[in-house]
């Protein structure tokens, strides 16, 4: 505690002087030694922040990131230790990786990253393996919740003795666990809202919705599809009975025969997850004498390599790195703040990114 009251200069020096020489600072550590309230505390913070001095996370600050054309940015002192459970280390997820790995540095977490193959024992062992000995102080974890197990595996997730940051993982509805499981993801059901009113601009009205089995994603972007048939707004552009889902992309015969059914039903676009099977559609397409977007136009979901195809696709691009970025910075509030603050659950927007597949074909001449 301070002896005599300090003005908002001398707060705001000391502050930094403590940001220094541990990288990051607590609201409510500073309060008690300033003597002076959380919001005055928050109000320095803030100041010091439009300066460029600090950067603002929930419950505290930490040292900005300085970077430029020829610098790196500056690494904070590590602080905290977490471990990271992803259930591959290719295509989607090394985005979100770089992510996390970018906020650590800033944020003066050292990222312990484990690859996992979307199987739930697998996910245990990995998991295991990080909280044995005590060698992290938080996780963040994109484990599988498919099937009959999730709930159980949830449960288990919230006994562990660590925070908990779900990363393109949602529970289905609240536990009554003693830690809450926080979670940030991708809001995959506004991305096929944003293909549908795009595709719905361009003049389609029959739209059918394509999906890749055994995927998360997949599961978001058809319960969304259900209920945007409810929805007489758009009931009349996704057609949910024409939906189908591929299995391999060599399956060449299948997709095949989901381009004639379209044809058949009269559908004139597809929103397709993910970008191979939505690659193979259009090969095929062209295989048959129909032309994209002309015949059919294709809307791509996830956008990792759609701008390679042929033509190049409209994709939806969830926000990956965002993803990663956000759970590491809920995991440093939550690590700075305790059981302060409420828990988290946080949705981020996918963005539309309109490429040849959807365009009129007369643009494109």
């Amino acid at each position: 505690m301070t002896t005599g009251r300090l003005f908002g200069t001398q707060r705001q020096e000391r502050l930094l002087a403590a940001l220094r020489l541990t990288g990051a600072v607590r609201v409510r550590d500073l309060a008690g030694e300033f003597g002076v309230s959380e919001l005055t505390v928050r109000r320095d913070i803030a100041a010091l922040a439009q300066r460029g001095l600090v950067t603002k996370v929930h419950g505290g600050a930490v040292l900005p990131v300085r970077g430029g054309p020829d610098r790196q940015p500056r690494r904070a002192p590590m602080r905290f230790t977490v471990g990271m459970v992803v259930p591959s280390l290719d295509f989607y997820w090394p985005s979100i990786v770089g992510g996390a790995r970018a906020a650590a540095a800033a944020l003066g977490v050292d990222i312990r990253l484990r690859g996992s193959s979307y199987d739930p024992e697998e996910d245990r062992r990995q998991i295991s393996l990080l909280v044995a000995g005590r060698q992290v102080q938080g996780l963040l974890l994109a484990p599988s919740l498919e099937g009959d197990s999730a709930q159980e595996m949830l449960d288990w997730i919230g006994r562990l003795q660590v925070p908990t940051v779900l990363v393109e993982r949602q529970p289905r509805r609240w536990t009554p666990a003693t830690r809450q499981i926080e979670w940030v993801r991708s809001d995959h059901a506004l991305g096929l809202e944003i293909a549908v009113h795009h595709l719905r601009q361009q003049g389609h009205r029959r739209v059918g919705l394509v999906v890749a089995p055994g995927s998360p994603t997949s599961a978001h972007l058809l319960r969304a599809g259900q209920a945007a048939t409810a929805d007489p707004a758009v009931s009349d552009v996704l057609v949910l009975r024409d939906r189908v889902t591929l299995g391999a992309t060599g399956d060449r015969d299948a997709v095949g025969r989901l381009v004639r059914r379209c044809r058949h039903a009269g559908i004139t676009a597809l929103v397709v997850h993910s970008d191979s099977h939505a690659m193979a559609i259009a090969q095929v397409c062209a295989e048959h004498g129909l032309t994209v977007p002309d015949d059919l136009a294709i809307v791509s979901y996830d956008d990792e390599v759609a701008h390679l195809a042929d033509p190049a696709l409209t994709a939806i691009r969830p926000p990956k790195s965002h993803v990663g970025r956000l759970a590491v910075e809920l995991m440093v509030s939550r690590l700075l703040d305790g059981e302060r603050r409420p828990a988290y659950r946080v949705l981020l927007a996918p963005e539309l990114v309109v490429r040849d597949s959807s365009r009129p074909w007369s643009s494109m001449r």
